[in-house]
């Protein structure tokens, strides 16, 4: 029998027979107007960037194959008559090549921008200059008085968020309409105080209907220092409405009057500002990869939109932004995200791909967290720097210029940020507050973190932790008025006795009502501030006790029922007290057993 022969070739197969439908080129037509008019609503919603540096551009081609072959597919009829499949076959092919073309660019573009083989220089976007803590003062806040804390933000972006929700819910024309657009919030230095800036978006699509003719009347604007929240209405600034906003759905919206005016732009995220005159900007960082096709992003430049006007916009370089001096009350140009990634990549690569994962020599990453610190007329973003090998402490902070991207890295060992809350929210472990994330400062040398305990973002106390000596944590002691300079002395006193080193603080400022222990943020009533008292009288009886690690002493006064309270960091002249003594006792009203004093005189 001779042997069966099988051709597993497949030159023996039957071809495909192709049946053209009928009236294909009326078909054809059809298909390709469909395709135009879906690429170009896909192109009104995706907002792709025409740049072969824009993944997004990959996706939009994808769409477009995709449109176009279920149109050839519809307009045959295919999915009801198989016999076309051949011809939708024949018809997709070329728009599959392209579709492979642009995948072929895509794939040999990320190869190209690999960590793997371009290590070195995804570690060279950011320069960094290294110091030892408190060499340099341009770029931390350095304190020597207490009017030294007026550029020092005492709340974080989600009691400011509160704080700005209240002020605009007391504004019944506009909480019904209007809610905070939280996540285009940006913080600014604004006459001389940390300032968060939110803009507002509408309620639902139906607020949108009803509203977006006249656009936004306002902005919210939280003095992060004295804790004072501001609805600033356009018409009483008289300025027109704003007009172009992340909270608008149709051609008003930022996204899409960026991509119209600069098509082949790729932006990252936009933040609101405010020049001096109160005008709201939309900042719109420009931005370009550095390494291979799609890898390494930076910012190359910004787009200035007017958001009152649409049409007055204009893209600056970034030499021009650091030279002219219309524009330099720009504080944002580098996103805080881009940062801290920009500076992962210098921490882990700068040895090299290999040593990034093994060995790890050298290989250091930024905390769980970020915040900001003032310095001069700019804001510098900062985080810890741990090692990779311990993150439970760390090794010196990463402090970078939001405007310049001027970055400095500070020697210097202690606790992270987490652990300064941890330690801060000991304190007060038997009432539940939480600490913010924690300030860095420099007190007369003194590496500190500076936050505040909040009650459901309430404010109700300030807290003190020593970089160095997590162990030295102190807060002001009055639970019902925060205030700053009762902290700012029992942490010098904390200090001397842990270290004998005695900062040199300055006490003479006059602080807003939220610091010396008048309203808080998130509180809901008009409070009249504190006034203060005194009562003379001999001293009868005088105890003291250890709080919070400061000695507090307890004085009663002939005739009189009532302790007062006095640490001895607010007035060491209480140590030497006796009973028998006459004295004058200064206090905030306040009723109860036990009262807070603020200066005790002989």
């Amino acid at each position: 029998m001779d042997p069966i022969k099988v051709d597993f070739s497949g030159k023996g197969r039957p071809k495909e027979v192709v049946i053209p439908p009928e009236k294909k080129v009326l078909k054809i037509i059809i298909c390709i107007i469909a395709t135009i008019i879906g690429a170009a609503i896909a192109y009104y919603f995706m907002l792709p960037a025409l740049n072969f540096k824009s993944t997004d551009l990959y996706v939009y081609v994808a769409v477009i194959i995709a449109i176009y072959v279920v149109m050839t597919v519809i307009t045959t009829k295919a999915f009801a008559k198989p016999e076309y499949m051949p011809y939708v076959k024949k018809r997709a092919t070329i728009p599959v090549i392209i579709g492979l073309i642009f995948a072929l660019v895509f794939g040999i573009g990320y190869l190209t921008s690999a960590p793997l083989f371009r290590a070195k220089d995804y570690s060279k976007i950011i320069t960094v200059e290294t110091q030892n803590f408190g060499e340099s003062e341009k770029s931390i806040t350095t304190i020597t008085s207490l009017e030294d804390f007026s550029s020092v933000p005492m709340i974080d972006k989600n009691a400011a968020f509160v704080l700005a929700n209240k002020t605009l819910g007391e504004l019944s024309e506009y909480v019904s309409q209007f809610v905070i657009d939280e996540a285009y919030s940006t913080q600014i230095n604004f006459e001389g105080n940390p300032y968060r800036i939110y803009p507002l978006k509408y309620g639902d699509v139906f607020k949108w209907l009803k509203n977006t003719n006249d656009g936004f009347p306002a902005y919210v604007k939280v003095n992060m220092y004295t804790q004072e929240a501001e609805v600033v209405k356009l018409g009483d600034a008289k300025l027109p409405n704003i007009k172009v906003s992340t909270g608008e759905y149709l051609n008003e919206r930022l996204d899409r009057v960026l991509r119209f005016k600069y098509p082949t732009f790729m932006f990252g995220t936009p933040s609101l500002e405010i020049d001096e005159n109160g005008h709201p900007w939309w900042v719109c960082e420009r931005v370009d990869k550095t390494v291979g096709l799609i890898g390494g992003t930076d910012v190359i430049g910004v787009v200035l939109v007017d958001a009152c006007d649409k049409t007055n916009l204009k893209y600056y370089d970034l030499e021009e932004i650091k030279t002219n001096e219309e524009i330099q009350w720009i504080d944002q140009i580098y996103s805080d995200d881009l940062l801290v990634q920009q500076y992962n990549y210098y921490g882990k690569y700068s040895g090299g791909f290999i040593n990034g994962y093994i060995g790890q020599s050298g290989v250091v990453s930024t905390t769980m967290g970020s915040s900001y610190i003032a310095s001069g007329d700019d804001v510098w973003l900062y985080t810890g720097v741990t090692s990779v090998t311990n993150d439970d402490s760390i090794v010196g902070f990463a402090i970078i210029n939001q405007r310049t991207k001027e970055a400095v890295f500070q020697r210097i060992s202690g606790t992270t940020e987490k652990g300064a809350q941890t330690s801060a929210e000991g304190i007060v472990s038997d009432k539940g507050w939480k600490a913010t994330f924690p300030v860095l400062l420099n007190l007369d040398g003194e590496a500190t973190y500076f936050m505040a305990l909040k009650d459901n973002d309430v404010v109700k106390s300030y807290a003190m932790v020593s970089v160095e000596r997590v162990q030295d944590a102190v807060r002001s002691e009055d639970d019902a008025n925060p205030d700053l300079e009762a902290c700012l002395k029992s942490y010098v006193s904390k200090v001397k006795a842990s270290t004998k080193k005695a900062l040199e603080i300055t006490y003479d400022a006059v602080l807003p009502d939220a610091l010396a222990g008048g309203e808080t943020s998130g509180e809901t009533e008009n409070k009249e501030p504190a006034k203060l008292e005194s009562v003379k009288g001999v001293i009868t009886d005088i105890r003291s006790a250890v709080v919070n690690g400061n000695s507090v002493y307890y004085i009663a006064l002939d005739g009189n029922k009532t302790y007062y309270a006095i640490s001895a960091s607010d007035d060491d002249s209480v140590v030497i007290l006796n009973t028998g003594d006459k004295v004058k006792i200064s206090y905030k009203s306040a009723e109860g057993n036990i009262i807070t004093a603020k200066s005790v005189e002989r």
